[in-house]
């Protein structure tokens, strides 16, 4: 017994001195100010894949991992605050307790919201093709090429590698939020939440992501999750002359209670009569709320809500000459009503998001988060409706030609408007030099809408029986989404992790123009008053023709009501991704697949006079797209300071819904029935391979990248001058297979010079252009007007070479920032861009430049004449230089600041883009207004801002 006794305890004493020596590390993480421990704090070996979280108090544990041995690095971080690296010495069967660390807030997350806000008000616009959303850039892991990208590029309409923000993807809480329509991320639809929309994690290009496959220009994920807040709050309020004159925001977070409750709320008001553009009024509030429970140890529940209804003020492009008299500030879409200013072009989005997820922790390895959101609302653009002809209508259908183009009284800059017209230089029309300097005088001194006269034009009609002449109306949309998707993530060993996930999106959007203000107008008939100054039609058929809805002919219409069109886009898409990640001392890499089912129908609610019968009303044929990708990628560790990473991708995509019909307003034609076979994906190709170096001084990415986009479609509608054989018409463009190439470089460069001094230096260089000469078709319902109606296929648009448009391709910066230990600092950089193009006219290069009417060459077509008339418009360069600087205190357990920023510091003038117009788009048209000394017909031009500033000051508590 005494033996078996002794044994036991030698045994018992064994075991213990074996638990007491194996390797342990633990801590605890808190918050400088209010000591408070953090949770989901993120803690690596630097150089390994060993990694752990903090808990809900703070505290974590590398217990029952294998560490590595000796002197280790560990890597500390979350987000808003400062990343520390903390020296430890591990030693075998030891345990290390390193008590508590505390981690500092990151005042820079306070500068970044700074460029958030220099965004200007076009840039922010959804139906403008400008760079991939700079809030995602802004939270791009530091890197410093796409921190360049965003503080001081995005103003110039640059976009990083010269694609549009289609081409990147937008999640929060794991669901997509980029839209069904046009591929594009609304920003507005979370714009001033600016607290609680830090949270995020962003895959930078074709990398590897943990929720989807992504984009070309990667993906970012919004965490709007109550827990991962910190707890505390901020109030905060900014002043500026960009977008809106001031912004008071108030946020407050509960931080994760001991019963397993989370709350966090946030609210915001931006608002301005306008901003740097004159007449651009800014209305906007936001609402958010999140609130979570903690189920069980594994299971969480988590429920989201957010709405900013928001309004603005809408400017527009203008012309050179405009520009010479007015300047850059100036907008032609307001004017004064009752003494007040008064934009005709506003911007309303009114769509909530509620959004419910869960997740569950099923093993320590693998989880499982299911999500479902929610959208509902409306988007609205507002314009002034003339009714498109010189008439106007009487209450019993009869109809009144008054002459001078109705447009010249709503558009001040229309170009009967403006000098050039008085001085055309033609044979039949003498320079008429008084006219043209009354018109300039006019133009300088006022140059708005006149909108006193518009009402007193409608009240006069209204005295006399007759309907409004002019109103106010609204292209509306209104959408219902439902989206929801499974995401589960495994960790198979330290070297293996898998992500999957399947998504599905259901969308009902109706679309259609409402009547908003009669304008002092009595009601308004919904006809196409164009159509009826045709004289070649019988009258029967004309009355037809002209009806918006032949269900409901010569109908007049008020406040509220549907008219022109009304259609509705049921749209479904499902997709599904997987992907696998290795991770080893020396390499990563991963390997990722998807595949996607996309379809769309139009279900036509007004029968349009044009198109009777089913062409318009009632649904169309079913569109459908099946799609699948492929990409992988590794990076290679040559040692603690140097790496190299390559990927590569091939993937297809559905076109939009905004490409898949020709003119949903009017009929149910698809792009598919114009080509009388299906409508192709596009077909994406992309590699980049990067170099990467990091030390204590010094951070650098060298990258080079390669895409190409094949079979892409585009829609565009104008009015043009120019088709041989014909006057003037409305037409719809169908532009089809259409390849672009985008190849460059970018390259970050970071010197820490000393604690408090940084260098830093960018440069962005790009070749971005179109690389074959695409199909060409117009569709038009003006027959007497085009001498076609239905489709004309013009063959080719020479456009192979010609640079694609979009901010300048080449940006440059190089800047300095101080950091002062007693927490203020301040920073310069001077930025330089150049290669800028101007977008051209994919009709002016087709046959029909050089046709007569009877299809032959113009007997008097010069082609080095003609070769000059196409060049395409290069910008010139330009320098900016941003000034940026901010202070802060602590005050007990409260943190004050400011910080400001001045863009534009000499007042550089530049153009950010352009087009040009093709209402001349013929080689005798194009060669009259070549000779002209002012245009009149010009291409239209984007200008940056003049100095613009931006102050704000918080408290943190």
């Amino acid at each position: 017994m005494v033996c078996l006794k002794h044994i036991s305890l030698i045994f018992l004493g064994s075991i213990l001195m074996l638990n007491a020596q194996e390797t342990e590390l633990k801590g605890k993480i808190t918050d400088a100010i209010t000591n408070q421990g953090l949770n989901n704090v993120s803690i690596k070996i630097k150089k390994s894949s060993i990694a752990t979280n903090t808990n809900t108090i703070g505290e974590f544990d590398f217990k029952n991992i294998a560490l590595p041995l000796g002197e280790q690095i560990l890597v500390i971080s979350r987000q808003g605050y400062i990343t520390k690296q903390f020296p430890v010495v591990i030693n075998e069967g030891k345990g290390l307790d390193l008590k508590k660390i505390e981690l500092e807030l990151d005042f820079s997350v306070e500068q970044k919201q700074i460029g958030i806000i220099s965004l200007s008000d076009i840039q922010l616009e959804e139906e403008n093709d400008v760079s991939y959303n700079m809030s995602a850039l802004l939270h791009a892991n530091r890197d410093v090429f796409l921190n360049a990208a965003a503080f001081d590029f995005s103003a110039t309409f640059f976009r990083p590698r010269g694609l549009g923000n289609e081409n990147g993807k937008v999640l929060i809480n794991g669901v997509e939020m980029n839209k069904l329509f046009n591929g594009r991320p609304q920003w507005g639809n979370w714009g001033g939440l600016n607290d609680v929309l830090r949270n995020q994690e962003f895959s930078q290009g074709i990398a590897q992501n943990d929720y989807s496959f992504g984009g070309l220009l990667g993906t970012s994920n919004i965490i709007l999750r109550a827990s991962k807040y910190r707890k505390g709050g901020r109030i905060s309020y900014a002043t500026s002359n960009r977008s809106y004159q001031g912004r008071v925001m108030g946020t407050y977070s509960s931080g994760l209670t001991a019963k397993g409750w989370a709350f966090s709320t946030s609210l915001s008001r931006r608002y301005g009569n306008e901003g740097f553009i004159d007449g651009t009024l800014y209305d906007s509030n936001s609402f958010f709320i999140a609130i979570e429970k903690k189920l069980s140890k594994t299971q969480s529940i988590n429920v989201t809500g957010f709405y900013t209804p928001n309004r603005r003020g809408k400017s527009t492009a203008i012309t050179e000459e405009v520009y010479k008299i007015k300047g850059n500030s100036y907008n032609p879409n307001w004017g004064y009503q009752n003494g007040r200013k008064r934009n005709s072009r506003e911007r309303k989005i009114e769509e909530p998001v509620i959004m419910l997820n869960h997740y569950w922790d099923i093993t320590k390895n693998t989880s499982l988060n299911t999500n479902i959101a929610f959208q509902f609302g409306a988007t609205g653009n507002t314009r002034i409706d003339t009714g498109g002809s010189d008439y106007i209508s009487g209450p019993n259908g009869q109809h009144t030609y008054i002459g001078g183009g109705r447009g010249v009284v709503t558009n001040p800059v229309h170009p009967n408007n403006l000098p050039s017209s008085f001085l055309a230089n033609t044979n039949s029309t003498p320079l008429d030099y008084q006219n043209a300097f009354l018109a300039q005088q006019e133009l300088t001194n006022n140059g708005q809408i006149h909108w006193d006269e518009l009402i007193q034009t409608n009240q006069q009609n209204a005295q006399q029986g007759n309907n409004a002449t002019y109103i106010l109306y609204e292209d509306r949309t209104d959408d219902v989404q439902l989206s929801g998707n499974v995401i589960l993530n495994s960790q198979f060993s330290k070297h293996i992790t898998l992500h999957s996930a399947i998504n599905f999106r259901q969308l009902k959007s109706e679309n259609y123009a409402q009547v908003k203000d009669l304008l002092g107008g009595t009601g308004f008939l919904d006809v196409d008053l164009f159509a009826l100054s045709v004289k070649d039609f019988g009258a029967t058929e004309l009355a037809n023709r002209a009806q918006s809805d032949l269900q409901n002919p010569n109908r007049l219409v008020g406040v509220g009501d549907r008219y022109d069109y009304n259609y509705e886009i049921d749209a479904t898409a499902l997709d599904g991704f997987l992907q696998g990640q290795f991770a080893y001392d020396k390499i990563d890499f991963f390997v990722s697949g998807s595949i996607s089912q996309t379809s769309y129908q139009r279900n036509g609610l007004f029968e349009n006079g044009y198109f009777p019968g089913n062409e318009s009303l009632g649904k169309s044929e079913p569109v459908d797209f099946t799609n699948y990708g492929v990409k992988g990628g590794a990076t290679l560790r040559i040692n603690g300071r140097n790496s190299i990473r390559v990927q590569g991708a091939y993937f297809t995509k559905a076109p939009t819904i905004r490409n898949a019909f020709t003119n949903a307003r009017q009929n149910n034609t698809t792009v598919a029935l114009i080509l009388d076979s299906d409508q192709k994906n596009e077909k994406i190709q992309s590699a980049d391979a990067s170099y990467i170096f990091q030390s204590s001084t010094i951070k650098a990415r060298a990258t080079g990248y390669y895409t190409k986009i094949e079979d892409a479609t585009n829609i565009s509608f104008f009015f043009t001058e120019a088709i041989s054989g014909s006057d003037n018409g409305f037409v719809q463009e169908i532009l089809t297979g259409i390849d672009k190439r985008y190849v460059g470089g970018e390259l970050g460069l970071e010197y820490q010079i000393t604690p408090t001094v940084k260098l830093k230096a960018a440069a962005g260089v790009g070749s971005f252009i179109y690389d074959n000469n695409p199909n060409l078709i117009l569709t038009s319902t003006s027959e007497a007007f085009t001498n076609f109606e239905g489709i004309r296929n013009f063959g080719k648009s020479t456009l192979k070479g010609y640079y694609l448009s979009g901010g300048p391709q080449n940006a440059a910066q190089f800047g300095f920032e101080y950091r002062d230990p007693d927490f203020w600092w301040f920073g310069a950089t001077t930025n330089y861009f150049s290669n800028g193009y101007i977008s051209i006219s994919p009709f002016a290069r087709t046959a029909n430049f050089y046709q007569d009417s009877d299809g032959l060459t113009f007997n008097d077509y010069d082609e080095g004449i003609a070769r000059n008339l196409l060049k395409q418009e290069k910008f010139d360069d330009y320098f900016i230089v941003n000034l940026i600087g901010g202070k802060s205190w602590r005050v007990g357990r409260y943190y004050v600041g400011f910080f400001a920023s001045v863009n534009n510091l000499f007042n550089q003038e530049y153009k950010t883009g352009g087009f040009e117009q093709t209402r001349n788009a013929n080689y005798r048209k194009a060669l009259e207004e070549s000779q002209r000394q002012t245009p009149i017909f010009g291409p239209k031009y984007f200008y940056g801002l003049g100095t613009s500033y931006y102050i704000n000051t918080y408290v943190r508590f």
